[in-house]
């Protein structure tokens, strides 16, 4: 991981989809001939059902059916890596292979990369920026999405993926992305620990801070998150521009820092199963799996607000020179209701579809993890972690530094 996307981003969950892989291009071999949408996503992000339930909705509205072509990467910077790829050298009209040649592909170390470039492909927030600013993306037409008006009337939707071509933020620039599902982070516990020793759960950031748990707690190696979460202790927000104006922010960071026992955002919650910490600042798609796993883990989203983040659909630059009506059609099913519940509950992140959304309208699941889908409330308050000048980014690199020597 390079540096900066230690100070901004955040960790991909490592889930297998194989019966997807498998699944796919067996659909796509029994099929009616037709259209052929090609999709390239994180592993874990989608369910498996969905290729068999989007083929049997698209055959129900056109008269030749939809094949789906999915390929998948275990983490988000290998899927921007891919759209650099293509760029470089595109193929948009790859030979016509076998069934049994595709599936050769799906083995590891014997199949070809992906070639192809897909119509639509996942990336994260946090690579936005750059895949516009590196043109290895084409804006959406969200006139085409119906479901979009849905999704935009939430404001930090519609301000994440409206930029210039640059990449900057830009209300009136284009959509250059659509989210399909998203995390937050969170703060995680031991319940029956703190019970035993009788201890108050934690409600806010204000509880990383406590003098009972002094050494107790373990934090993200990720200056925006830590930094972010301090700005929301102080009424101030994730993406303030200039850190200097928050006069008290350094000596809480340190006294943050007094707190915590261990730094890390790839095995960190290894010290809290272990019973070495007994809190830790966490990403929801990581523990949530974790905490089904094993109910004395606790999960909360802190109250005053948090950070976000969002798995994307973009348009690959290299695809073709239209967006396949099948395309748009496939980013509206993930979010139709039905499915968007699916998804969530499926892959530990929820549809922005829901947002908004009673969870006693919901089904028994998002009861069993509240932290799930944040109240409407505390989504408001919630931030995604957008772009920052060069010059505010040297700040926080030099308030982390700081902070942890101190």
């Amino acid at each position: 991981m390079t540096n900066e996307e230690n100070l901004m981003g955040r960790r991909s969950l490592l889930r297998g989809v194989s019966t997807l892989a498998f699944s796919t291009l067996l659909a796509g071999c029994s099929g009616r001939a037709g259209t052929t949408l090609r999709l390239l996503i994180l592993r874990g992000s989608i369910p498996p059902q969905f290729v068999g339930a989007f083929q049997s909705a698209y055959a129900q509205q056109q008269s030749d059916g939809v094949k789906l072509n999915v390929e998948s990467q275990a983490q988000l910077h290998m899927l921007f890596s891919q759209l650099q790829t293509w760029t470089r050298s595109p193929t948009t009209n790859p030979p016509q292979s076998s069934f049994w040649d595709s599936l050769m592909q799906w083995i590891p170390g014997v199949g070809r990369s992906n070639r192809t470039v897909s119509d639509l492909a996942t990336l994260g927030d946090f690579w936005l920026e750059t895949a516009i600013r590196q043109k290895l993306i084409a804006p959406l037409d969200v006139k085409s999405l119906p479901g979009w008006a849905t999704i935009a009337a939430t404001p930090q939707f519609q301000q994440l993926v409206t930029r210039n071509s640059q990449g900057q933020l830009d209300p009136t620039g284009q959509v250059w992305a659509v989210p399909y599902r998203l995390g937050t982070a969170v703060i995680a516990y031991r319940k029956d620990i703190f019970a035993q020793r009788n201890l108050q759960p934690p409600t806010d950031w204000g509880d990383l801070w406590r003098a009972d748990l002094r050494r107790r707690i373990s934090l993200l190696d990720n200056p925006r998150e830590v930094i972010g979460l301090t700005l929301k202790k102080l009424n101030q927000s994730y993406n303030i521009s200039d850190l200097s104006r928050v006069s008290d922010l350094q000596a809480e960071l340190q006294a943050l820092n007094q707190q915590a026992k261990y730094y890390s955002s790839t095995s960190y919650l290894q010290p809290l199963l272990l019973d070495d910490v007994w809190m830790s600042l966490a990403w929801s798609t990581d523990v949530l799996p974790l905490r089904e796993r094993n109910q004395q883990i606790g999960v909360i989203v802190p109250r005053s607000g948090t950070s976000l983040f969002a798995d994307l659909w973009v348009r690959p630059a290299g695809s073709a020179a239209s967006l396949p009506a099948a395309a748009n059609q496939w980013i509206d099913f993930c979010w139709q209701r039905n499915y968007a519940t699916q998804l969530s509950l499926a892959t530990s992140a929820v549809s922005p579809a829901l947002i908004g959304t009673a969870i006693d309208q919901l089904p028994r699941g998002f009861q069993d993890q509240p932290a799930l889908l944040p109240d409407l409330e505390i989504f408001k308050q919630s931030e995604f972690l957008l772009p920052l000048t060069q010059a505010t980014m040297q700040q926080y690199r030099d308030y982390w530094t700081e902070m942890r020597q101190s």
